[in-house]
């Protein structure tokens, strides 16, 4: 069964446009537990937009031996202000997984994955790291990437596909493209012995069909739509509707 983590990110730049502390990333996190989410994710980032150091403590406490924790980040953005940097933090809390992306301040949110060919020898030295501090290890990478080989060759466990193009394509009505270039990533690195994640604007309206057509995917990560649906429905059913839809594609596929 493909694994769903909420990203509670959203939740956190609520809480930051008024200050103080309300609405808590930690009580959005237990909701979706409670619901049966299987896993939490958060993207810590240098300039904390959003979910800030102290956020990564006090989920990593509360998800422990409950679900997976996901954190996210940029390995090679330094150190500012309180933010320690993405292997800090990591080695800080140990979450079950380690989302590398290669973002930067001036992108609203991840826009594109890793170019492995010119990005593995920079990455090799922190994936180990990561390994070490046993912390599976999964690369944000690009649906149609080339070089999936070297992920495998530099010890990463995963990648995550990107899933924006697919999102943009699907409500067009022109998804099939954008999802053979989903499936044909998955079945590649699959064969290469690495498992398949895949996230960003995901929604309800087409998970489905993307679990349908993408072989083997172990994880969804979800924030922006599902915090936006759960402004109308509540959390707990969102969660559990998301759920719903992942146990039908699996029935159907």
């Amino acid at each position: 069964m493909t694994v769903l983590s909420v990203n509670v990110n959203k939740v956190a730049v609520l809480r930051n446009s008024r200050g103080g502390l309300e609405p808590r990333v930690t009580r959005a996190a237990e909701v979706a537990i409670a619901a049966g989410a299987g896993g939490i994710t958060v993207h810590p980032r240098p300039d904390r937009r959003h979910i800030r150091p102290a956020d990564v403590d006090a989920l990593a406490a509360l998800v422990a031996g409950r679900a997976e924790y996901n954190l996210e980040g940029n390995p090679f953005a330094p150190p500012r202000d309180d933010y320690p940097g993405f292997l800090a933090l990591v080695e800080r809390v140990r979450p079950t997984q380690a989302t590398l992306v290669p973002d930067g301040d001036g992108q609203i949110t991840s826009d594109h994955g890793f170019d492995l060919a010119r990005d593995a020898d920079r990455l090799r030295p922190l994936v180990a790291e990561l390994k070490a501090m046993g912390v599976r290890v999964s690369l944000f990478v690009d649906a149609g990437a080339p070089a999936l080989d070297r992920a495998a060759e530099i010890g990463a466990d995963r990648i995550e596909i990107y899933t924006g193009p697919y999102a943009e394509a699907h409500a067009a009505g022109m998804a099939g493209p954008e999802l053979e270039r989903c499936a044909e990533t998955a079945r590649r690195a699959r064969a290469l012995g690495l498992g398949v994640n895949a996230g960003h604007d995901l929604s309800q309206e087409n998970l489905g069909d993307f679990l349908r057509a993408v072989p083997g995917v172990l994880e969804v990560s979800i924030g922006h739509a599902l915090i936006g649906e759960a402004l109308y429905a509540g959390l707990d059913t969102t969660v559990r509707a998301y759920l719903d839809i992942i146990a039908a594609s699996r029935q159907g596929s």
